[in-house]
């Protein structure tokens, strides 16, 4: 696939015929490479070091889920689904969200999606032209600027002020013009969670910029800390015809491997951006689909065990963090990472790869933005056994520097 880049000077309707591919003409791989900030050994392991680098649950997904998608199997469930999604799940999920969020959410608001990334392209490519601006509050996952390369967007990088909360002045500063503001909250990778105050911001600029489009990912939102209140963006009804949310089964429920996630949008924006989903990804599966059904009826309570024991995991981090003269941290509210800055004369990588050579394993931080650089990004979504003994060589390999 290729498409003509918007850096190249303007080529008229007669001179298509003659402009040179070769030299105006950029790849799909090409402006991913030149886009994205991720390592190319993501996911790799070190023999005998210990990994505080992957978002990862430790535990396993919920017997009652595992069984829903056992039954399904038996019971022949392994045939192509609804090309929209199944139709129990996606009244499941919009059922979910109208209790959690207080709203009205029908089905038709739904698109169930191959994970939450495969959600994110499709937004991405279904509402963004070659050309668009997209603002991207930072430090953030660093796959939103990949995706806005695959349909040849711009990334602007906006800095969050230094207790990671929303710089609402550079954020309307930059607007005007702007297409799409991409937001994860809970922040990966600092464990942010964005305050109501940050969010009715958010909205406020939406209202004076009605070409703006809000997508915000919601990954992390059923974990958050210190009994603090999440907002979600779907509380922002005003403006509710240019906000999607994408929302994932991965965290919440430790499905990663299962690869399933939702968006919730306007019916109109979400028919679009399923016709991207569909036209590339085909139909679910039909079976992970019931387990996701199965999965959306667990307790609030047992969402609220899962925060409860990352955040037992976050204080026992804090507590290494808060002990080394050469680390400064703003403390994480949610999600289940902690995004240091070590003070020293090393880079990112060059951290990473000093504390791999100690035997343990953590994300550099420039990889989540301009302003991440000096930072890493350590998990905690790992067993108490593995993440001690991270900490401890953690710890050892900073006092070192």
């Amino acid at each position: 696939m290729r498409i003509y880049s918007h850096f190249t000077s303007a080529v008229t309707p007669g001179d298509r015929m003659s402009a040179s591919p070769s030299r105006t003409a950029i790849s799909l791989p090409e402006r991913i490479r030149a886009a994205s900030r991720r390592p190319p050994s993501l996911g790799g392991a070190v023999p005998g070091a210990i990994s505080l680098a992957m978002g990862e649950p430790d535990n396993d997904t919920p017997q009652q889920v595992v069984e829903a998608a056992v039954r399904a199997l038996r019971a022949g469930r392994t045939r192509y689904s609804q090309i929209t999604g199944s139709p129990d799940l996606r009244q499941e999920i919009a059922s979910h969200l109208a209790h959690s969020q207080g709203i009205e959410v029908g089905p038709a608001n739904v698109v169930v999606t191959h994970g939450g990334s495969a959600g994110l392209a499709a937004t991405v490519l279904a509402l963004l032209n070659p050309g668009d601006r997209v603002l991207l509050p930072e430090p953030t996952y660093s796959l939103y600027a990949d995706h806005a390369a695959m349909a040849g967007a711009r990334v602007e990088w906006i800095s969050t002020r230094p207790d990671g909360s929303i710089d609402l002045h550079k954020l309307a500063a930059a607007a005007p013009g702007a297409r799409m503001l991409i937001l994860c909250n809970p922040v990966n990778p600092t464990g942010m969670v964005f305050s109501k105050a940050d969010i009715e911001g958010i909205g406020a600029i939406l209202r004076d910029h009605p070409d703006l489009h809000l997508v915000s990912d919601e990954a992390y939102g059923d974990i958050v800390f210190d009994e603090i209140a999440f907002t979600s963006a779907l509380a922002l009804t005003s403006v509710r015809d240019r906000v999607t949310l994408s929302g994932t089964f991965s965290k919440s429920y430790s499905m990663t491997g299962w690869r399933i996630g939702f968006l919730c949008a306007t019916p109109d924006v979400a028919e679009k951006i399923n016709l991207v989903h569909r036209t590339i990804n085909g139909p679910l599966n039909t079976f992970v689909q019931d387990a996701a059904v199965e999965a959306l009826r667990i307790p609030d309570k047992d969402l609220h065990a899962l925060s409860a024991r990352f955040q037992r995991r976050r204080d026992r981090v804090m507590q290494h963090l808060d002990g080394l003269d050469a680390v400064s941290v703003v403390r994480p509210l949610g999600a289940f990472y902690a995004f240091p800055r070590v003070h020293s004369s090393l880079s990112s990588v060059e951290l990473v790869q000093r504390l791999a050579d100690g035997g343990v394993l953590v994300r550099a931080g420039s990889e989540f933005g301009p302003s991440g650089e000096g930072h890493v990004r350590l998990s905690f979504a790992t067993d108490d056994v593995a993440l001690e003994e991270g900490l401890r060589r953690f710890t050892n390999v900073i006092k070192a520097l």
